[in-house]
C-alpha cells in the first residue's frame, strides 16, 4: 500500500477511534436518565438514554474488525477502558472540589447527576469488556468459518450474544449496587437487549456501505486487511 492511502487508513482509524470513546464515555455519563419508547405497539421499550450511543461501540469495533484485523480492534477496546476510567478520574477530582454560592450548579445538584457515576462506569466497564471481547472473538470465528462472506452474520450473531451479556451484567452489578431496584431488573434487561437487537440489525446496511467503500478504495479481497503498522 502507497504511503499516502496508508496515512488515509490510520486517519480513519484514528477518527473510528475517538468516535468509539467518544460514545463509550458518553454513554457512562449519561446513563441516568430513562426514558420510553412505544415501538409500534408491539412493545413499550422502558431504557436509559446511555443506551443509545453505546450501540454505535459494536458497529465500530465490527468495522475496525472487518478492515484492520481482530488486533486493532482489540487495541481502541482497551483505550476505551483507560477513556474510561480517566474520565472517572476527572469527575471524582470535580466532586470534591466545593461549589460558589453563585455557581447554577450547586454541589447537591452535581452530586445528584454524578454522584453514583463511579458504581456505573465500573459497572459498565466489566459488561462492556467482556462483551466487546466476546463480540471480537465470536466476530473473527464466523469471519474465519465463512471465509469472508456472509457480513450480516458476522455482524448480527456477534453483536447480538454480545450485546446480551452486556445487558445482563449491567444490570447485574446495578442492582447488586442498588442503583437500580431489583423488580426492575427483568423489564430492563428485556427492553435493553430487544432495543440493542434492533439497533444492531438496523445497523447492518451501514457496516455494508462502510465496508464496500473501504474496500474499494483500498482495492481490499473479501479476508484482506489493512496494515498501519
Amino acid at each position: 500500500m502507497k504511503g499516502s492511502k496508508k496515512l488515509l487508513a490510520y486517519k480513519v482509524y484514528f477518527i473510528l477511534g475517538a468516535l468509539f470513546i467518544s460514545a463509550l464515555v458518553v454513554s457512562n455519563l449519561i446513563f441516568k436518565k430513562f426514558f420510553y419508547w412505544d415501538f409500534f405497539g408491539i412493545h413499550r421499550f422502558e431504557i436509559s438514554v446511555g443506551i443509545l450511543p453505546y450501540p454505535i461501540t459494536f458497529l465500530i469495533t465490527d468495522l475496525i474488525s472487518e478492515i484492520y484485523g481482530k488486533k486493532k480492534a482489540n487495541q481502541v477496546v482497551i483505550a476505551g477502558i483507560f477513556a474510561s476510567v480517566f474520565s472517572l478520574f476527572i469527575i471524582y477530582v470535580a466532586a470534591q472540589v466545593p461549589a460558589t454560592a453563585w455557581s447554577p450548579i450547586d454541589d447537591n445538584l452535581f452530586n445528584t447527576v454524578f454522584g453514583s457515576t463511579a458504581i456505573a462506569v465500573m459497572a459498565s466497564m466489566m459488561a462492556y469488556l467482556l462483551a466487546q471481547l466476546v463480540d471480537i472473538q465470536l466476530y473473527h470465528f464466523w469471519k474465519k468459518l465463512t471465509q469472508g462472506k456472509h457480513l450480516w452474520l458476522r455482524n448480527n450473531f456477534s453483536t447480538f450474544l454480545s450485546q446480551f451479556v452486556d445487558t445482563f451484567v449491567v444490570l447485574l452489578l446495578l442492582c447488586s449496587f442498588n442503583e437500580i431496584e431489583w423488580d426492575l431488573f427483568g423489564v430492563l434487561l428485556l427492553s435493553g437487549f430487544l432495543f440493542k437487537v434492533l439497533i444492531a440489525l438496523l445497523d447492518t446496511p451501514f457496516l455494508y456501505l462502510a465496508v464496500y467503500i473501504f474496500r474499494k478504495k483500498f482495492n481490499l479481497k473479501s479476508t484482506q486487511e489493512l496494515s498501519i503498522e
